[in-house]
């Protein structure tokens, strides 16, 4: 790879609109960009109309509070080298790399077009003409970062490893697959544009050639939670909303249930936050079957309005022990909302970026489609996990239901330019 993109703001460095009205105007040849070429670009780069740009850089990584955008794609990698200091280099690299492309720049000063015409291009591309949109990058690592399956401490980090991270326990509904769950390092890339998501983990994942392998990926559409307390609801495959009581962005909450205090263990940890990953297959056919009532009964909420059936708004406290005419809860006890409920999880809450997602259709015929789950929080042990082994073992949505995959990670505290991600670990 060549030398990185210049940080910092987006005048800085070669802007992807900027570049192709170099070329619309002829002022490059076949062989490259010219030096004029490139420092005209530089100054027609500024920011077009409705382009989203979110701040790469500052104490958490952007990407988990950030007001979602409407497509994600996910990486999981293995990490093939035993080199501590590659993996650092990748560190590093990937970091100017992500910098860059979350301001509308390619992944350095050459991009696809200015380098050598025998030489492949260093951006790959296929954003060119396009905006930021609203690109965020997040990385995580995955327990066998550090410490294989054989028990190497690979890269010398074994014991900064944080106690609760370690592989989920197999739930009671758990269908999952390994060759979709797992990995060293993760990748979320959340964007305005699909295209711009994806570009952006090709890009990192070529960046890795030689030093990593992709173990999976997902793509997925239509954001099936908020993160930020002004957005409405959005609603989910079965055509409800889900996920009202979690945190959105106050810092109040942020500050209790996602971020990883200083007084933590480990305190490399500090400003970073816990990822657990679940691919939720649903089985779109039988609930477009059932009945109203029922689908309703299932959520604990009306379909019309998200509120509980007790009665109210949907962010209205649902009462759990009102009775209808039959004398039965009018919100059943194994209902999804009355499990997952933090009155029923000792007030314990997550932060939901959840994403829809579809892989077409399977060998029957049925539309293979789901729930890209993605949970971020404070404490696995104390959150994540109680909540899941209790909506595994009774929720009535398991009957619709198919948990496909398991992956957990590290989220690391976010970057400082000049920084990296994973700087606090390594520099221990």
């Amino acid at each position: 790879m060549r030398e990185p993109a210049e940080e910092g703001t987006a005048r800085t460095g070669l802007s992807r609109r900027a570049l192709l009205g170099v070329f619309g105007a002829g002022a490059a040849t076949a062989a490259g960009i010219g030096a004029a070429g490139v420092a005209l670009a530089r100054e027609a780069g500024e920011a077009p109309a409705g382009d989203r740009r979110f701040d790469f850089f500052g104490a958490h990584q952007a990407g988990i509070t950030t007001p979602m955008q409407n497509n994600l794609y996910f990486a999981a990698v293995d990490v093939t080298t035993d080199s501590r200091e590659d993996l650092i280099d990748l560190l590093r690299q990937w970091t100017e790399a992500a910098a860059a492309m979350t301001q509308g720049r390619e992944i350095d000063a050459l991009g696809a077009l200015g380098g050598s015409y025998d030489a492949a291009p260093e951006d790959t591309g296929e954003a060119l003409g396009l905006p930021a949109s609203g690109l965020t990058v997040t990385i995580g690592f995955g327990p066998t970062l550090f410490g294989d399956q054989r028990g190497r401490d690979r890269f010398g980090i074994a014991a900064d490893r944080p106690p609760g991270l370690r592989e989920l326990p197999h739930f009671p509904s758990d269908m999952t697959d390994p060759a979709i769950s797992g990995g060293d390092l993760c990748i979320q890339t959340c964007a305005d544009d699909a295209q711009v998501a994806v570009h952006a983990v090709r890009n990192l994942i070529r960046i890795g050639f030689g030093r990593t392998t992709v173990r999976w990926s997902q793509a997925g559409f239509g954001k099936s939670s908020v993160t930020s307390p002004d957005d409405a609801t959005p609603r989910n495959l079965f055509g409800f909303k889900d996920g009202t009581a979690n945190i959105t962005g106050d810092p109040a909450d942020t500050d209790r249930f996602l971020w990883v205090a200083p007084t933590d263990d480990p305190a490399w940890m500090a400003g970073g936050t816990y990822l657990a990953v679940r691919k939720i297959r649903m089985t779109i056919e039988t609930w477009d079957r059932t009945s109203l009532r029922e689908q309703e009964a299932v959520f604990g909420r009306s379909k019309r309005e998200g509120s509980p059936l007790s009665g109210g708004g949907e962010f209205d406290t649902p009462d759990f022990t009102m009775a209808g005419s039959d004398g039965q809860p009018l919100i059943a006890a194994d209902s999804h909302m009355a499990l997952a409920h933090p009155s029923a999880n000792d007030g314990q809450r997550i932060l939901r970026r959840a994403y829809n997602y579809t892989d077409g259709s399977d060998g029957l015929g049925r539309l293979d489609a789901g729930l890209f789950f993605l949970a971020f929080q404070r404490d696995l042990d104390k959150q994540f996990i109680p909540l899941q082994m209790r909506l595994s073992k009774s929720d009535l949505m398991n009957e619709y239901v198919r948990y496909l995959s398991s992956s957990v990670f590290a989220v690391p505290p976010g970057v400082q330019p000049g920084g990296y991600w994973g700087q606090s670990l390594f520099d221990l």
